[in-house]
């Protein structure tokens, strides 16, 4: 993408081709010294970062290097010896005790792969990965908590910790999902028989009552759904033959490879096969990055254990690089400028925080040394410094950056893990001259770029170092500046210390003036309690590039502390560099650019661009006073909770999860608001003319299908007639008795009238019944469908939803006796089975214990679900 997007830059200027080329390939050697890269057969760099709240624990770090070199060797077995981790960074708070630990480079907590930190919400320390984008994006961390790593218990819930880390591994770097469902534990077959959610289909168990909620204590079906009522759980054998799927049970040790095509469970409803087309996790994987150039099997049968290296995050170093050439006269940047800087020093930047100021045009100049934010004085001092003309005419970028590094090293005596905030609206095209002056020494550099004549190269160095980078346009009414800077904030992972642009305020201005003028405000704030979470908001866009006319996502995450915050009303404002800006509004209702509901992270596709050139994001939030509640149990993709095994006929029964209070479940909150700047992004490829409808609607991934008496009722979120924007023109519904059919043949699956259903706009819930009697006989129907929209395009083909009718209403329930629990299943009343009817008969002690053994006496087996 980046490649194509400079090229193309390169041929409408063909003498800065040369240029443009080193600069593309110093970006390719040198995309942040920090970031995690596979050499070989080995992943470099792995960061793992240590929330500052957490309390000082030397466990911890044992803990983590023993999962890690265990993961290393189960991941090389996994994939068949492809890759293993080679080297791993552990990054400890500044708030534990200083040590001989080494000083970051690039390294800090907001970047790191894995993070250890407090509990995602209150009931419990289930790991998780944090993975909102689409099949095969990567995630955004892997998180683990304290109490989980030191705590031996977790081995009989969860597994080895190495393993389980294997299973987290593959949501983030490979971006597949779990094969296991918490909402849908059961299916129904095409044999029509009760299944679990699982794959591979060959792991071995049985069902049993776990619950108080089991009707006298019985497993039965739900006459409704077809489906084993809520209480009862599949427990596996602690002795299996299946060696898959670590997607799905990592933990049991016969389980050391990933599902692939000749296992896969396509049947399940589960999140991998809704998200990735019903593929399996293993094509998935070798479809990624990280093997689509085939990398070789290595010839050794083990892998080296990777090596760990501890650094210590330090006290932030910041120099302020400031453009004061000629160029600032214009669209009265001096003013906005000032206004900008003089907020991020006097309110922003963090207290103990160490700054300096330089200056430059054809020059540059000092200000002011590295200074440590002790007081509200030092502030002052440090605001007073700021020019208050412009100088000179031209800007030359590389002789304010030397300067930075001087007083940057004066301070300290190297530049490892220091910040230089960049700021130009000069156009300099030698900048890529001291590229290699900067890249490679630890240096993180941000990057704002002012008005639309700013060089190219300039968020390249930004991504180069590992940096950010910020666009502000020319609008005169836009506060685009102020809010960047408020972005810029330490990447400790110390939130409650950050500035919010917050609150509900009144103001009465007047103008005393004859013409009219031009007036923006901010308000920034601080938590009043440091051990309170404050509300904020995180934003950025799926890509830094983009080439028209593939569409973007815009994600706002809004959370307090590791809680996500909902029913907010979140709006993204997309400006470009010059002309209107993009509005937006984001959803966070699992449906279009949202792959899951209610998990606090808002999404949107973004295509309609205008023009070439540079975008910059911002969102703006707010909720009124509400109370918001309850919560789903489960979000993104936490690691399995294993309620128990059969060992030698015997049920252990492992603790039950953790609930939560109901006062868990709600967030109260006062109303509130909030701003943030997501940083920049440049698109190319778009026509100068009015372009045609290149933008289908989008892949539906909700559909559901219930049966209430004798109609079927379809459930779905409506899609737009341009991704998740508009109003489609019709949808085309078609059942099967095949989901193969559907998925590989749906033009001869049998089409559902629907004459009488019109698409609702974007985002609309969408219900349409129809009559049982359309359904194939003698067989569980099979739905799925298309959205057409105005110009004839079609979208993917949405999840497959299963057509339950039921038609006799009976079951087998065995009464208790003797203290004794009798579990009958039945799947009499299936739609359209045959006469025989599956019974499994389990009699179980009801003693209760933290693990409850429970002698499995007797075990009948239909042999129509002999493999179950």
């Amino acid at each position: 993408m980046h490649r194509k997007a400079n090229q193309a830059t390169a041929t409408a200027a063909p003498n800065g081709l040369l240029q443009l080329s080193l600069s593309l390939a110093l970006l390719e050697l040198f995309t942040g010294g920090a970031a995690l890269t596979l050499q070989g057969n080995a992943y470099h760099g792995l960061l793992v970062a240590i929330n500052p709240c957490v309390p000082e624990d030397p466990k911890i770090v044992s803990s983590v290097k023993e999962m890690i070199t265990e993961a290393s060797f189960y991941l090389f077995n996994a994939t068949q010896g492809r890759v293993c981790f080679g080297s791993v960074k552990i990054l400890i708070p500044a708030t534990w005790k200083k040590n001989t630990y080494a000083k970051p480079m690039q390294e800090i907590y907001t970047k790191a792969d894995v993070i250890i930190a407090p509990p995602y919400w209150k009931h419990g320390h289930d790991p998780y990965t944090l993975q909102y984008g689409g099949c095969g994006e990567k995630g955004k961390y892997i998180h683990f908590t304290s109490d989980f790593l030191v705590n031996n218990d977790s081995v009989g819930t969860y597994g080895s910790h190495g393993k389980l880390f294997v299973h987290e591994w593959a949501h983030l770097r490979w971006g597949v999902f779990d094969e296991y469902d918490s909402e849908k534990p059961f299916y129904i077959s095409r044999q029509n028989q009760v299944k679990a959610t699982r794959c591979s289909a060959d792991l071995t168990g049985t069902y049993v009552c776990e619950k108080e909620s089991c009707t006298e204590g019985n497993c039965v079906i739900d006459q409704v759904t077809g489906l084993l009522k809520e209480g009862c759980a599949f427990i596996h054998d602690k002795a299996q033959n299946a060696s898959s799927s670590i997607m799905y049970m990592q933990s049991l040790s016969s389980v050391f490879e990933f599902c692939d095509a000749s296992n896969h469970n396509a049947e399940a409803p589960n999140a991998q096969n809704r998200m990735c087309s019903y593929k399996s996790t293993w094509d998935v994987i070798m479809s990624s990055d990280d093997f689509k150039f085939n990398i070789p099997l290595t010839s050794n049968n083990f892998s080296l254990p990777p090596t760990f290296s501890l650094l210590q995050a330090t006290d932030r170093v910041i120099c302020l690089v400031l453009d004061f050439s000629g160029s600032i006269n214009e669209n009265n940047w001096l003013i906005r400028m000032h206004q900008a800087i003089e907020v991020y020093l006097l309110q922003i930047v963090e207290d103990n925080s160490y700054v300096g100021i330089v200056t430059f045009s054809e020059v540059g100049e000092i200000k002011s040394q590295i200074r440590q934010i002790i007081s509200a004085d030092v502030r002052k001092q440090l605001a007073s410094a700021l020019p208050v003309a412009s100088s000179g005419k031209g800007a030359n970028v590389c002789t304010g950056l030397q300067l930075a590094l001087e007083i940057i090293k004066n301070h300290d005596g190297n530049v490892s893990s220091s910040e230089i905030i960049l700021l130009t609206s000069g156009e300099d095209n030698s900048l890529s001259k001291c590229f290699s002056d900067v890249i490679n020494i630890g240096l993180i550099i941000h990057t704002i770029s002012l008005g639309q004549s700013v060089s190219k190269e300039l968020e390249q160095l930004g991504r180069m170092t590992g940096g950010l980078s910020f666009f502000v346009s020319d609008r005169p009414d836009s506060n685009s500046l102020i809010d960047v800077f408020s972005a810029i904030v330490a990447g400790n992972g110390a939130a409650s210390h950050h500035p919010v642009q917050a609150g509900d305020w009144t103001y009465t201005l007047s103008n005393t003036h004859m013409l009219p003028d031009v007036l923006t405000m901010t308000v920034t704030s601080r938590a009043i309690k440091s051990d309170v979470p404050t509300i904020t908001v995180r934003t950025h866009t799926n890509k830094d590039t983009n080439i028209y006319p593939s569409p973007m996502i815009v994600y706002a995450q809004v959370s307090q502390g590791f809680s996500p915050i909902l029913g907010a009303n979140v709006t993204a404002v997309i400006e470009p560099e010059n002309g209107d800006p993009i509005i937006l509004d984001l959803f966070d209702n699992g449906a279009g650019a949202d792959m899951i509901k209610n998990d606090g992270v808002y999404s949107k596709y973004l295509f309609s661009f205008m023009r070439n050139g540079r975008y910059n994001l911002k969102v703006y939030v707010e909720r009124d006073n509400q109370t918001i509640g309850p919560y789903p149990a489960m979000l993104w993709s936490p690691a399995m909770y294993i309620p128990g095994y059969i060992t030698n006929g015997t049920i252990q029964m492992n603790a039950p999860r953790p609930l939560m209070n109901s006062e868990d479940m709600q967030i109260r909150s006062g109303g509130f608001s909030r701003v943030a700047s997501g940083g920049s992004f440049t698109v190319s490829g778009v026509p100068a003319v009015p372009y045609k409808d290149v933008f289908p609607p989008c892949k539906i991934i909700d559909l559901d299908a219930r049966a209430e008496d004798d109609r079927v009722i379809l459930t779905w979120t409506a899609p737009g007639d341009d991704f998740d924007q508009g109003q489609a023109a019709r949808y085309e519904i078609r059942i099967s008795k095949s989901p193969v059919e559907l998925r590989e043949n749906f033009e001869n699956a049998t089409p559902v009238n629907t004459s009488s259903l019109t698409p609702q706009l974007a985002g609309s819930k969408e219900i349409f019944v129809f009559n049982p009697e359309m359904l194939v006989n003698n067989h569980i129907n099979y739905v799925a469908l298309h959205t057409v929209d105005k110009s004839f395009l079609q979208s993917d083909l949405s999840n497959i939803a299963q057509a339950l009718v039921l038609l006799r209403k009976d079951s087998l329930i065995a009464p208790a006796k003797n203290g004794t629990l009798t579990i009958v299943l039945t799947t009499c009343g299936l739609l359209l089975l045959a006469s025989s009817c599956l019974i499994l008969s389990t009699i179980l002690s009801t003693t209760q214990r933290k693990r409850r053994k429970w002698p499995l006496t007797k075990l009948y087996y239909d042999p129509h679900i002999s493999h179950l």
